[in-house]
């Protein structure tokens, strides 16, 4: 648990100062038009789930882990890391751009998650040494 807090914590501080510096350099995150800056946090997850799952198989696991524990610890760390991220967001609508712009920082949330999803999968099967085999 201790690892995914950690990696967790690494993408949500991340992503959430990524969040603020896209406000300080001009660009509106609250419209519904996506400037190609934003495409770049996508590595920010990408990169934490691959050192938070490399680090707990070589850690816990000694070296050997299955597909379903890969997953498991990346969706952890993906829940810590959001939960972050998720409060920056809420403070970043609250505090710093506090015009009625919740429904496409709503859109990008939702868009956050299923780029999650799709990295905790791609990073499981890449960090997957033991094979199950299904009889």
């Amino acid at each position: 648990m201790k690892n995914s807090v950690i990696f967790g914590l690494i993408i949500g501080v991340l992503s959430g100062l990524w969040l603020f510096i896209m406000h300080w350099t001009g660009n509106d995150i609250t419209t519904a038009r996506v400037s190609p800056y934003e495409y770049i946090s996508i590595i920010i997850p990408l990169i934490g789930l691959f050192f938070g799952v490399k680090n707990f198989r070589d850690g816990e696991l000694k070296g050997q882990m299955g597909f379903l524990e890969a997953l498991v610890q990346s969706f952890k760390i993906l829940l810590f890391g959001g939960i972050v991220a998720g409060f920056a967001g809420v403070v970043y609508i609250n505090y710093v751009d506090s015009v009625n712009n919740f429904q496409s920082f709503s859109g990008r949330l939702f868009g956050a998650l299923l780029v999650g999803v799709i990295e905790a999968f791609a990073v499981s099967l890449l960090l997957t040494t033991r094979s199950n085999k299904v009889d």
